[in-house]
């Protein structure tokens, strides 16, 4: 499902710019601080309505304009061309149109049109804390299962009602009956979801992994947040006096954690700094397989910012030829045209972007 047009609006240093990229592969190249990562911010901004750079958004946005403006049209896999856009203020405020259509959610942003960001930071998938790696699984469950999103509602909703009623001290257990009740069911149904997940993603990962690097005893398994070998109302019941104390619920989903370890030990803490990029690459790189195999009229777009970092030729090669094999949309981004063109099949297919001075220009369409 790539983006067709492209239009960029008052966001960080760019100027006003509409582009046409590639179904395929599109390498954005230019010295550092032009743009290049801004583009990126901009493609994450119309799919996930957030940058990856600031949590806050007077950043991104330009300092002469009160908001910034997103809008592409995409092509979907049966062919059907669709449009969305988004405009946030610096006041936090966003409005969103899909199709000409005014639309509320987030949510639907996300689903129609799947991101997936490998960049510097994404060492916080290993090194981070387990909420990162929630919303690495979450990505996954939410593009694949329908009733993960309403299911997750619920929970959030209970899990709130719950911790507020902790937090007034001396309670009676009564009152946290209802909510309980509707804790324990939605926290069933999303580990029943997240562990269907897993057992797809597992074999995935493993293959994608093998191509990159050969780590045979990197191990992934998944905690759902409570005792394996206890359903969550008995664990609830045996917690209350200390989650009264702490006022919030300890064990549930949102405690859960994907972990990566080498014989026993934090992969984080063995591996490399190159090493663990590779298995976050494959770790997200899987997904995108795993979204392609469903089907969908949705296919992955991988945004790539600086490509080089922390990988010589020979992994980049074969981080590439991954991402060809995924035959999605790519948008990556690198100081050098070359380097970032060497990497690729001489069959490939690769649109140029050149950024200078937040000015975008489409350089040549090239063989390498």
């Amino acid at each position: 499902m790539p983006l067709k047009r492209l239009s960029v609006t008052a966001v960080r240093n760019l100027h006003p710019v509409t582009i046409y990229p590639s179904p395929h592969i599109n390498l954005i190249y230019g010295d550092n601080g032009s743009g290049k990562t801004s583009l990126l911010e901009a493609i994450h901004i119309l799919g996930l309505a957030r940058s990856f750079r600031s949590t806050r958004l007077q950043p991104v946005i330009q300092h002469q304009h009160d908001a910034c403006t997103v809008f592409a049209e995409l092509l979907l896999n049966n062919g059907v061309t669709t449009s969305m856009g988004i405009t946030r203020s610096k006041q936090a405020d966003y409005q969103i149109r899909i199709d000409g259509q005014a639309v509320r959610s987030t949510a639907q942003l996300a689903e129609t049109l799947p991101l997936q960001l490998i960049n510097p930071d994404s060492f916080k998938l290993l090194e981070g804390a387990p909420k990162q790696r929630r919303q690495y699984l979450d990505w996954g469950v939410f593009h694949v299962e329908h009733q993960f999103l309403a299911t997750w509602q619920r929970l959030q909703k209970s899990l709130k009602q719950r911790n507020s009623l902790l937090r007034r001290g001396r309670i009676e257990r009564s009152q946290l009956a209802p909510w309980e009740a509707e804790l324990v069911a939605s926290s069933e149904r999303i580990d029943l979801f997240r562990r269907a997940y897993i057992a797809k993603l597992k074999p995935v990962f493993e293959d994608v992994l093998s191509q990159l690097v050969s780590l045979d005893d990197l191990t992934l398994s998944y905690f759902r947040g409570w005792d394996k070998d206890r359903d969550l109302q008995a664990v609830l019941d045996t917690q209350f006096e200390r989650d009264c104390q702490l006022g919030h619920t300890q064990a549930g989903p949102q405690r859960a954690d994907l972990r990566l370890r080498i014989k026993g030990m934090n992969a984080a803490e063995i591996l490399s700094r190159g090493q663990q990029k590779l298995v976050v690459c494959a770790l997200k790189i899987a997904q995108g397989y795993l979204l392609k195999e469903r089907g969908r009229q949705q296919d992955c777009v991988f945004l790539v910012d600086d490509l080089p970092s922390e990988l010589d030729e020979y992994h980049r090669s074969a981080l590439c030829k991954l991402l060809e094999g995924l035959n999605c949309q790519v948008f990556i981004t690198g100081v050098e045209a070359e380097q970032l063109a060497q990497s690729w099949q001489k069959e490939t297919l690769l649109t140029m972007f050149h950024v200078e001075h937040g000015h975008i220009v489409q350089t040549e369409s090239c063989l390498e």
